[in-house]
């Protein structure tokens, strides 16, 4: 968690104590927790555990992404309600997500690399603070401002990129709006697991899954219901140790690139 986020928290929580109208240690006993930790997230000297953001968040009626990335003390009361609404609406549709990072020693957020063998345990340790500290980390100083991961993918659904090219993807959060039709996303859910697809985004249409598709044509698409899909990311950069094979002709990419444009005019006619 970012020093920024840190600091965030501690504001907010300060905030939402004095508007309940509480001691410090009144939340504590509440929250069931010492009264010097409530001091200390405030202060911004200690980060809340994830169960103890839960447990703050649960109590205070607000979503864990507005405690950590918004200063909730800016907000219209209005908002707040709003907010409110959206949290309940998130967990009856198990869709609140929280996103541990790493910070390098200069604050700025590490690229976690997740690799082909570490995938499996992936889908387990991503909500978990202590399973991302310990992956492998990198910078990318070519990256702007966002939130990044690596993920090494395989066989050959996605050709040119061969098994065990590295795709970097930066965090989506609003999966209904910034999914975009035709544009490649590394999908983690509960039954694929980790996987590198072209997305087509049915989320607000009706359906309610992510249509992913493979670059190579031997392999069919098929949909992946929402409600198992735990993190998207969209693909911006890819890191390999081998350059594209010449098989796979211009021509051919070509073909896949009009397809696709045409499967996208279908959607909208």
């Amino acid at each position: 968690m970012s020093e920024k986020d840190k600091l965030t928290i501690g504001k907010n929580l300060k905030f939402l104590r004095k508007k309940k109208g509480l001691t410090q240690q009144e939340l504590a006993d509440k929250l069931n927790i010492r009264r010097s930790s409530i001091g200390a997230y405030e202060e911004c000297r200690a980060t809340p555990k994830y169960e103890t953001l839960e447990n703050i968040s649960d109590f205070f009626e607000v979503s864990i992404d507005l405690l950590v990335k918004e200063d909730i003390t800016k907000l219209d009361p209005s908002d707040l309600i709003d907010q409110r609404e959206q949290r309940r609406l998130d967990i009856e549709g198990r869709k609140l997500r929280v996103l541990p990072i790493t910070v390098n020693d200069d604050g700025r957020e590490n690229i976690e690399f997740v690799q082909q063998k570490a995938a499996a345990g992936y889908l387990n340790g991503y909500a978990d603070p202590e399973y991302i500290e310990d992956l492998p980390k990198f910078q990318l100083p070519m990256l702007g401002g966002g939130t990044y991961r690596a993920f090494e993918i395989k066989g050959d659904s996605m050709l040119p990129l061969k098994s065990g090219t590295v795709v970097v993807g930066e965090y989506v959060q609003d999966w209904s709006r910034d999914v975009k039709d035709g544009e490649t996303y590394v999908v983690v859910s509960k039954d694929e697991g980790v996987v590198y697809k072209r997305v087509f985004n049915r989320v607000s249409g009706g359906d309610g899954n992510l249509l992913l598709r493979s670059d190579n044509p031997a392999y069919g698409e098929y949909a992946v219901d929402i409600e198992e899909v735990r993190e998207i990311w969209k693909a911006k950069v890819f890191i390999s140790n081998d350059f594209p094979d010449p098989d796979i002709s211009m021509e051919r990419l070509t073909s896949i690139v009009m397809e696709l444009q045409q499967e996208v005019m279908k959607m909208k006619n």
